[in-house]
């Protein structure tokens, strides 16, 4: 009997993406993307995946690796991911995948390819570690921060470098294609191809502008909020951003988002671009195709832009995975994070993830196949970049996200009554933790040699189980400690229900457990400072980049009298024809 052919991946990404606002997932959406909806009602689309950190290099260090930021010290936008961190790409590559990489993935420091057998395209931003955030001196706007300009500046244009870059990376995408068809066509490939739109600024050429003429653009759904109201955390975004004192009419915002829009679609037909190369190239049956981004884009929501929060917009990410002779069409409503592709890639092929390495995601595959697997229902989420002074973690479960600063109010939103945000069910409360004993710590850190399966079952305080599906019984622990409720600021104020109250306790305790926020502010800051005195002085004298630059070998490419490509004049034609025609 003839084994089974193992599955290609092609695993597309888009940047700065928010999945509330596409067609996808909201009905209403005037957002134009034929070929993504096409393809969702083929697939299993996620109807609410977060990324794990709502910033571009360390939202995608999670996802490539399966592990939260704080792991694996991905915390700003010039963090280095460590060349011993497995990835995706390293697992493939072991089972004989060719594994290549066109377009931004945002590796900072030597390392470049992280796994990847072939990088086709350099990145979009720098590799060293010039965009270093500085905590230590929080009144210090760098002028790599974002401003107010891509708002201001948003409307049609004719060339941008985000444009140069995505044609590229939909060029070296395709022509990967073609070339593993002619060559390797026995080998099985992941390619990723990751897009740099929509990320602002909202810029889009005519054409794509266009087509939103004859269109109502909405302006957002929960209006701009005045800057003494937002939350410390909101705040502070709006002043790095440079939008604390600014006003912006309705105009500039319909503008704004209209070229977002247009840029959507303009992803949107990369993406058809890519997927007829596939289908022309005979690869479409034999492979599953997965899309999904790093983090979403206020887009004026309640007055924020860009992202670097856990609201909604900012933290949600289309998923979807397409292979519909493998997975039957579906929508999946539990919450699950692109931290868990990494596992679920290496299930896909057959394999499985190394049992004695460390592993925060969980495989997809449950949800794909619908099996009666257990399924967590639960994201966890870190921010430690611009913006704050004190890690921001999030856990999403069930109709609850609880975010959590120890420098700023507590917040708890029931997104089944509430999904705009507006009521923060944690309004009154203190910042302050439970004591907690030190084994609840190292049972959420000292994971190696433990399956993450293993560990919900096992070792997570609040497995999922039918009597309580937001939190059961405990798991019995030696010296369990005692859980005071959360302390309130304002006792006067009127008592939210009692379930809530109990709700709010034990996302309190779980994160007391899960984070010890003094020992990882700590980590972070000094992590930052050595960071910025190697970046100083790598700029003096003589600089050595470690920004990617692909190989380009003129003496290898189209005909040649001499090298890899020395043969007869004929035999060349026919090896790079595709598909193949020899006379007979």
């Amino acid at each position: 009997m003839a084994q089974e052919k193992r599955p290609n991946i092609l695993f597309v990404m888009a940047d700065q993406m928010a999945a509330p606002m596409l067609s996808m997932y909201d009905p209403a959406s005037v957002i134009k993307t034929p070929t993504l909806d096409r393809l969702a009602k083929e697939s299993v689309v996620f109807e609410s995946a977060y990324c794990n950190s709502p910033l571009c290099a360390p939202s995608r260090f999670s996802l490539v690796t399966g592990q939260l930021p704080s792991k694996i010290d991905g915390y700003d936008n010039a963090s280095e991911l460590s060349s011993r961190i497995i990835t995706y790409a390293h697992y493939l590559r072991r089972e004989g995948y060719h594994t290549a990489l066109a377009g931004k993935m945002h590796f900072c420091g030597p390392d470049q390819l992280h796994g990847y057998e072939e990088r086709l395209t350099s990145d979009i931003y720098p590799g060293d570690f010039g965009w270093t955030v500085n905590w230590d001196k929080p009144d210090v706007r760098p002028d790599w921060y974002h401003n107010m300009s891509s708002v201001y500046e948003a409307g049609p244009i004719v060339r941008t470098n985000q444009l140069d870059y995505d044609e590229e990376v939909l060029f070296k995408a395709k022509q990967y294609l073609f070339d593993h068809v002619r060559r390797k066509g026995d080998q099985p490939f992941c390619l990723t191809a990751s897009f740099t739109h929509p990320h602002d600024p909202y810029n889009m050429t005519k054409d794509y502008y266009d087509l939103y003429e004859d269109v109502e653009i909405p302006l957002p759904k929960t209006p701009a909020v005045p800057y003494e109201q937002q939350d410390p955390h909101a705040q502070r975004l709006m002043k790095i951003i440079d939008a604390a004192e600014k006003d912006l009419t309705d105009e500039q915002i319909r503008t704004a988002r209209r070229s977002y829009f247009a840029a959507c679609t303009y992803v949107d037909h990369q993406i058809s671009e890519l997927l007829r190369a596939l289908d022309n190239c005979g690869f479409g049956d034999n492979t599953i195709v997965v899309f999904s981004g790093d983090h979403g884009d206020m887009l004026g929501e309640r007055g924020l832009w860009y992202k670097m929060n856990w609201f909604e917009n900012s933290g949600r990410v289309p998923l979807l995975v397409h292979s519909p002779s493998r997975f039957s069409p579906r929508r999946i409503k539990e919450s699950v994070s692109t931290m868990d592709l990494m596992p679920t890639f290496v299930e896909l092929i057959g394999s499985n993830v190394s049992p004695d390495l460390p592993l925060d995601g969980v495989s997809l595959l449950p949800y794909l196949t619908d099996s009666q697997a257990p399924k967590l229902d639960t994201v966890i989420g870190e921010y430690m970049g611009e913006g704050t002074l004190a890690p921001i973690v999030m856990i999403r479960r069930g109709r609850y996200k609880f975010v959590y600063c120890p420098i700023d109010p507590p917040q708890l939103y029931d997104l089944v009554d509430d999904p705009r945000e507006v009521n923060n069910l944690a309004a009154g409360y203190t910042s302050e933790l439970p004591i907690i004993s030190p084994f609840s710590h190292s049972k959420y850190h000292d994971n190696v040699g433990v399956l993450h399966h293993q560990l919900t079952e096992e070792i997570r305080p609040y497995p999922i189980s039918q009597s309580d599906p937001l939190f059961p019984a405990r798991v019995a622990s030696p010296s369990p400690p005692r859980t005071p409720s959360p302390r309130r600021k304002d006792i006067n104020a009127p008592l939210p229900p009692a379930h809530v109250q109990e709700t709010l306790r034990r996302f309190f305790q779980e994160t007391a457990e899960r984070w010890d926020f003094t020992a990882l502010t700590k980590q972070v800051v000094l992590n930052q400072r050595q960071r910025r005195l190697v970046n100083e002085a790598l700029m003096k004298g003589s600089v050595t980049g470690w920004d990617f630059t692909p190989r380009s070998d003129g003496s290898a490419q189209y005909v040649r009298n001499y090298g890899v490509n020395a043969d007869a004049l004929e035999d060349f034609e026919v090896v790079s024809r595709w598909p193949r025609r020899i006379a007979t």
